[in-house]
């Protein structure tokens, strides 16, 4: 550490008493924690790896001079793709450290999508971890004149590639080593040029009605986001965070790097994808955002591992999941819970929720998030059963990710919480819900129609977000979420109902993977059901059904059966003219790639309801069937296109 971080320069003193920035922020954890404590992990070769604050502070220094060398100036954007892990982290700080803009890329982006995000917000430099995103790269170059140099970090199978546009991170390294060796204060003196309104990421959204647009966050937003969730629900330095949030969505920024700069928690990343269970499991966390989709995908597992345990465990699990539910029911009531009631649930969490928390990872949480599309209260009630303090965020990118959430003692199922402090919600015209506060975004890059459009200013000069969201604030200040506006579907007696709704408690079944439901100026509601390929595969192995393929399993009568008393139950709870009268089990899954849902798994509705016209006139013409032309992919990686009939049921 140089003689600026040991303050023996009275400037820097007064700079680490007042940072803006995430650097600076930064910078002042390296102060105070230096080579004594962990600052992340990243798990290699079956390891922990562990790093301490000072490497990562002479890593973020190298790659940020580096960068200088290249040639990148203050207020550059560089695109960055990849898998989440501490090269990423580096150079994210690093990138920011002189003045850069971040804007991430989700890493199953294709080509095509990722040319736009590159071209649209002018990026000079992008950071793609492997092969495989610097192959995206090298597809789309033409399209991405302005990207002077691609730097990548992992370099297998990158071996034989000569191209003078791919650079590697080690490289990038070794030039800001020669940059140091010249001048040994440049990256303190460029991290200190930076100021809170500087904007620190180019977040698109997800585009569900059209092109994405780039959300300018700057690092005040962050910040604050930061500093408003602490005094909600602390963090702390020993606070362990499992980075798998894509940094194309919000929430890893504003729940894991912001945090990491901030309060000094420790980074944690895990070894591949498909390792993430297993390495959350092993660190587990204090605190964990999942979005609702992850969420309902466990509530899936816990249910399928009960059926498939020894006859004990689920006689355990039966006898004590009701006491879960009542005890909880007490807690979120503030009603006292009885001797005997808290000493069943004491036994029931010795035998059942404890061993379900620690399989989950979540043994040390204190509290869970669900953001993006809405939980169910089935699944929120359920998760609260357990022992997981599990909280609604509510928010958009254009907050800074979540303005609204659950507190302690203050949680209703139904809600998304109240405002987080210094943060204001109100319902605008048309039911809409508006949010304002210090999170509240910059506005959109090179789009000044579309900033003005989302922003409604009252009289007293005060910008607020318009959510595009329906809902209304109860008695006690809480946010019911209801729906998009837009897709809040009408009868045609003109009764009003939310497809969302009935599509959360609909997932909340272990073999439900995805929903749409149908009914817009219609005499009855419908869904277009997508199976749990794996959960209902599961089911049928265990009672002797074959199968071949996904179309195959779909379309036989034992699972549709399956899925009707899903349905019927369901049913029971909703108002009787927003049941689902007919369904048909599709004959494929929703698929981003096919621009049929978001990258964060939020339906494209309007491209469905295109897409599969035919499917929706069936469903209410009175048809049993409808023919289909569908790609098949056989074990073997083959493919081919068949024609088939999906079924369609009725209920009533």
């Amino acid at each position: 550490m140089d003689s600026r971080l040991r303050g023996n320069d009275s400037r820097t003193i007064t700079f680490m008493n007042n940072p803006q920035t995430l650097p600076q922020y930064f910078l002042k954890q390296v102060q105070v924690h230096g080579a004594g404590k962990v600052a992340l992990r990243q798990k290699e070769f079956g390891i922990w790896r562990e790093f301490s604050w000072q490497e990562s502070y002479e890593n973020v220094k190298l790659f940020a001079l580096g960068l200088l060398a290249l040639g990148v100036q203050r207020g550059d954007k560089v695109c960055t793709i990849g898998d989440n892990d501490r090269q990423y982290l580096w150079g994210y700080l690093g990138l920011l450290a002189v003045g850069a803009t971040q804007v991430g890329v989700y890493t199953d982006a294709i080509a095509k999508e990722l040319a736009y995000i590159a071209a649209h917000s002018d990026s000079t430099f992008a950071m793609a971890k492997d092969q495989e995103q610097c192959d995206k790269m090298l597809e789309i170059r033409a399209e991405v004149p302005g990207i002077k140099k691609v730097i990548y970090w992992e370099d297998k199978g990158l071996w034989s590639y000569d191209d003078p546009w791919l650079i590697s991170y080690e490289e990038v390294l070794d030039l800001g080593r020669e940059v140091a060796a010249k001048e040994p204060d440049r990256f303190d003196t460029e991290v200190w040029l930076g100021g809170g309104e500087d904007t620190a990421v180019l977040c698109y959204t997800s585009g569900t009605t059209g092109l994405p647009k780039g959300a300018m966050l700057s690092h005040n937003n962050l910040i604050h986001s930061t500093r408003l969730f602490n005094e909600i629900d602390p963090r702390y330095p020993d606070d362990n965070h499992v980075s798998i949030l894509p940094l194309g969505w919000i929430g890893e920024h504003a729940l894991g790097i912001a945090p990491h700069v901030f309060s000094g928690i420790v980074m944690n990343f895990p070894e591949e994808p498909e390792t993430v269970r297993e390495n959350i499991r092993e660190i587990a966390p204090e605190g964990l955002l999942y979005n609702s989709r992850l969420w309902e995908n466990l509530v899936g597992m816990v249910q399928v591992s009960i059926n498939e345990t020894s006859w004990l465990n689920r006689k355990l699990y039966e006898t004590f999941l009701p006491v879960g539910y009542q005890v909880a029911d007490k807690r979120l009531h503030s009603e006292a819970v009885g001797f005997g009631l808290n000493l069943a649930y004491k036994l029931g969490d010795l035998t059942v929720f404890g061993p379900l928390r620690d399989k989950l990872g979540l043994s040390r949480i204190r509290a869970a998030y669900t953001a993006g599309s809405a939980l169910s209260p089935d699944a929120m009630r359920f998760f609260h059963a357990l022992g997981i303090n599990l909280k609604q965020v509510y928010g958009s990118t254009e907050v800074t990710g979540g303005i609204t959430l659950h507190q302690d003692g203050d949680i209703k199922f139904a809600s998304v919480g109240k405002p987080i402090p210094e943060s204001e919600a109100q319902i605008g015209e048309g039911g809409e819900i508006l949010l304002t506060g210090p999170t509240l975004f910059q506005g959109y890059y090179k789009n000044e129609e579309a900033t003005e459009s989302s922003l409604w200013v009252d009289e007293d000069g005060r910008s607020w977000f318009r959510t595009g969201d329906a809902g209304y604030i109860d008695d006690d200040g809480h946010i019911i979420y209801l729906d998009r506006v837009k897709e809040m579907l009408t009868l045609a007696n003109g009764e009003k109902f939310s497809p969302q709704f009935i599509e959360g408690r609909l997932k909340f079944s272990p073999y439900i993977r995805d929903v749409m439901a149908v009914g817009t100026e219609r005499d009855f509601v419908t869904a277009l059901i997508v199976m749990d390929f794996g959960n209902v595969g599961n089911w049928a192995e265990r009672r002797g059904l074959g199968y071949t393929t996904f179309i195959d399993l779909s379309q036989k009568q034992e699972v549709y059966d399956l899925i009707q008393k899903a349905i019927a139950e369901v049913n029971e709870s909703l108002p009787p003219n927003g049941r689902v009268r007919r369904f048909v089990l599709m004959h494929k899954e929703f698929d981003a790639d096919e621009e049929e849902m978001t990258r964060s798994r939020k339906l494209k509705r309007n491209v469905l309801y295109t897409k599969y016209d035919d499917i929706i006139i069936g469903l209410y013409n009175g048809s049993d069937r409808v023919d289909v032309r569908a790609t098949v992919q056989y074990q073997d990686g083959s493919t081919s296109v068949v024609e088939t009939a999906v079924k369609i049921a009725s209920l009533y």
